[in-house]
């Protein structure tokens, strides 16, 4: 497949957007940049397409796949309902990196679905995917514009270099603005329960909402123990290995000083270091590769995939990661990293002559 590349710099966001529609309409595939990763997208109501989808990422069927949609009066046509809790949320968070999944209605085909009878709907912010949405007036079907279990994409070239000759249209926008997915609440049950961390923090939703249960596959202890899989998700993330560099990922956890002693001890030259802009002086071996200050968790959460896809240019054997949790995005962060680690931890305090 020859895949056509529009660049936003060079091309009108008129003629991309209807570029875009015309590839849903037909049954194709298109990735476009939103404000939290690249999607790649296909007509949600069509079962082919979302098959078409599912074989350029290499992703399992049973996947849930996320809707996105450009106008709010789309959502009443996909669910059966749209429950109080949901309305409050949409107010304040769409259009914007918050995901919500209602029960589907019988218009959402079960391919898009992953076998479910719930569907996850977003309204993205980021003006080329609202464009394009609003052109095709389609719900568009959108997974990270990645193969599956590879770190997600946050620039065109990573798309590019995972995907072309894939997809029939890329659509290069440089780098996005977050950088990390966006958080998935489940409104379907009687109870909100969170099951991806992401740019939209627990305690915002909870200001409006009340409690939120966290679902025991995402708690950073369950990913570590592998006691936390569920067999048949309800959103990306929940299941499989995902965001993974090409080389072993470890996470080095504890007191910030014990953390960096360890790394030191277990790196070379050959090693890979995740770290942050003050520790960079303090590894005298491995390659280093800051997300930037450790007081700015925003911004760690924004260069993540980013770092790890670095990793890959720089052929490291195995790569250390400090661990990540700060402030309330932490937990976004750390959940990829665990997720990309396979829930390898290593603890800072244990015997440092123990390299694996």
């Amino acid at each position: 497949m020859k895949t056509l590349i529009l660049s936003t710099e060079k091309v009108s966001l008129g003629e991309i957007s209807k570029k875009a529609a015309a590839v849903f309409a037909s049954g194709g595939l298109a990735a476009f940049p939103t404000e939290t990763v690249y999607g790649l997208g296909g007509n949600g109501l069509s079962e082919a397409s979302a098959a078409k989808i599912y074989a350029a990422k290499g992703r399992p069927s049973d996947n849930p796949l996320i809707l996105h949609i450009g106008y709010r009066d789309q959502l009443p046509a996909l669910v059966e309902e749209i429950p109080d809790k949901a309305k409050i949320l949409m107010d304040h968070f769409w259009p914007g990196p918050l995901t919500i999944i209602f029960r589907k209605s019988a218009l959402v085909p079960f391919k898009t679905s992953g076998g479910l009878d719930t569907v996850a709907v977003r309204m993205p912010v980021h003006p080329v995917a609202q464009a394009i949405l609003r052109e095709s007036r389609l719900p568009i079907a959108a997974p990270s514009a990645n193969l599956s279990g590879r770190p997600s994409t946050t620039r065109a070239s990573h798309v590019i270099e995972d995907l072309d000759g894939r997809v029939d249209l890329i659509i290069d926008d440089g780098e996005v603005p977050i950088g990390i997915e966006s958080t998935i609440i489940d409104l379907s049950v009687p109870e909100p329960v969170l099951l991806r961390y992401g740019y939209v923090k627990l305690s915002e939703m909870e200001e409006l909402i009340g409690p939120i249960r966290v679902d025991p596959a995402i708690r950073a202890e369950n990913i570590i123990s592998h006691t936390g899989a569920v067999d048949h998700p309800k959103a990306p993330g929940m299941k499989y290995r995902h965001y993974a560099p090409k080389a072993p990922l470890y996470i080095v956890s504890g007191e910030e000083e014990d953390i960096l002693s360890k790394i030191r001890c277990l790196a070379d030259k050959t090693a890979g270091i995740l770290t942050f802009d003050e520790h960079l002086k303090v590894f005298p071996e491995g390659m280093c590769v800051s997300v930037g200050s450790i007081e700015n968790p925003e911004e760690a959460a924004h260069r993540l995939f980013d770092a790890l896809r670095q990793f890959d240019s720089l052929d490291a054997d195995r790569i250390y990661a400090e661990d990540m949790t700060r402030h309330d995005i932490g937990g976004a962060i750390m959940n990829r990293l665990l997720k990309a680690a396979g829930g390898n931890v290593i603890q800072a305090g244990d015997d440092p002559e123990n390299k694996l």
